[in-house]
């Protein structure tokens, strides 16, 4: 019996202990990953499908590199025939009787294995190769741009975040005090120190707050959808990101964030690809004015039967061996228009990548004149916090002592909420100006 009551309380101490460990294992299975912004954009570069498609460009061009390099390997060619005539081929023997003697038969197979050897092309084949060689450059550029604009997209994703919670935590603070503030004008009424109308407007703005609390915390989780997407995340997957929403001066000048831009955009190294592509497209397309030299080799079987193994009019097999020169001498100056069409087209990409400069450089002013505007306006809004917590303090002790309405302490809530809103989007776009201000340089 004793045993018994012994193995019940065991069993009884079990059950209790798994249930007190449950919230535990509960809350660590809830736990939201936080993420820093460097792992941010380092998972996004990894895991987004549209920098997965654009790698496949590069293994395109590496292809096209090994069909351009197969070219200047000699060809196999091979070919099988069936040729029936509606009668033998004969002639009428000169000799006395005229006889009639058959030089073919009625059905007639061929087969032939051909290897070509191109010896010279005008440069054509080269040119080819070097024009698939660059296109390995030319995909890594795009490459490089995609990785920019994804970083940026990243980061502009990863701020939505935080100024989200803070519009959120903002969103909090209003409903707390105002719930306070209804607390207080509720105390007054019951003892009619103020009228009911005094209490309605206290409690039409605290439902107000209400339903911006629910509005920004349906954007919070919003922008991490948008987050854990960006990052091919599940959608909706618990994210949490480091707060970097601060301050961080650039003591940098225009003038160098000038010079770097022009020096890293893979826009500029793009255009230059271009015009080496298009040097070789000049220098291809002036190849057909020089003559071509090929050596070809056949091996030929016929007979008139499918196993191609002779007949007294067919050889069992015979070879041939050519080597041929050949020369386009005149087409009415179609060579020439082509390379003028092709200087056209360089002339044309050299003009582009001065647009282009200009391009970049506006951009970089651009982000260089946000950023300034964003940095000016953080310590004023931080400023206007300050006064805004000010007001109300001193509002509410007035409200208290009578000697000032609700109204007073309303208004003085609305401003200090739009206060901090607007302190955190000063953050916020100057973080974000910092970013784009990277991206116009060429860097993250």
């Amino acid at each position: 019996m004793k045993f018994r009551e012994l193995r019940c309380l065991w069993v009884a101490g079990c059950l209790m202990g798994a249930l007190m460990l449950r919230p535990v294992y509960l809350r660590a299975a809830e736990k939201k990953e936080i993420f820093t912004l460097e792992r941010s954009i380092a998972e996004a570069l990894d895991r987004n499908w549209s920098i997965k498609a654009v790698l496949e460009e590069k293994d395109q061009a590496n292809q096209a590199v090994k069909q351009a390099r197969a070219g200047f390997l000699p060809k196999v060619d091979m070919s099988y025939g069936y040729t029936r005539l509606s009668e033998p081929v004969t002639f009428r023997s000169t000799l006395p009787g005229g006889l009639d003697i058959a030089v073919s038969t009625q059905d007639n197979y061929r087969w032939k294995g051909t290897v070509s050897q191109p010896v010279f092309t005008g440069f054509a084949l080269t040119s080819a190769y070097e024009l698939a060689k660059l296109g390995i450059d030319q995909s890594e550029m795009r490459i490089q741009q995609r990785k920019l604009d994804l970083a940026l997209e990243v980061k502009a994703r990863y701020f939505g975040i935080l100024e989200a919670d803070k519009a959120l935590e903002v969103a909090r603070k209003a409903v707390t005090s105002l719930a306070s503030h209804v607390g207080v004008a509720e105390s007054f009424y019951k003892v009619g120190m103020i009228p009911v109308n005094d209490l309605l407007k206290s409690r039409v703005q605290l439902a107000n707050a209400r339903q911006d609390l629910v509005k920004a915390r349906n954007a919070a989780r919003l922008a991490r959808c948008a987050f854990n997407t960006l990052l091919s995340r599940p959608v909706d997957a618990p994210v949490e990101v480091k707060d970097i929403l601060r301050y961080r001066p650039e003591g940098r000048d225009l003038r160098s964030f000038m010079a770097e831009a022009l020096d890293r955009r893979p826009e500029i190294k793009l255009i230059d690809v271009h015009l080496l592509q298009a040097d070789q497209r000049i220098r291809m397309a002036r190849s057909r004015n020089y003559p071509e030299v090929a050596f070809t080799c056949d091996y030929i079987k016929e007979g008139n039967h499918p196993d191609v193994s002779g007949s007294r009019f067919h050889d069992a097999g015979r070879w041939q061996a050519m080597a041929v020169l050949s020369w386009n001498i005149w087409e009415w100056g179609k060579t020439h228009y082509s390379v003028l069409e092709q200087e056209s087209r360089r002339r044309q990409l050299v003009k582009t990548r001065k647009a282009v400069e200009d391009t970049i450089r506006l951009e970089v002013k651009q982000a260089f004149l946000d950023l300034e505007t964003a940095a000016r306006n953080i310590p004023t809004t931080r400023k206007a916090v300050e006064q805004g917590e000010e007001n109300l303090r001193v509002s509410e002790e007035r409200y208290k002592a009578q000697v000032s309405t609700s109204t007073e302490v309303l208004d003085a809530q609305t401003l200090l909420t739009e206060a901090r809103t607007n302190y955190h989007h000063a953050l916020y776009d100057y973080n974000l100006a910092l970013a784009r201000l990277k991206r116009a340089i060429g860097t993250y």
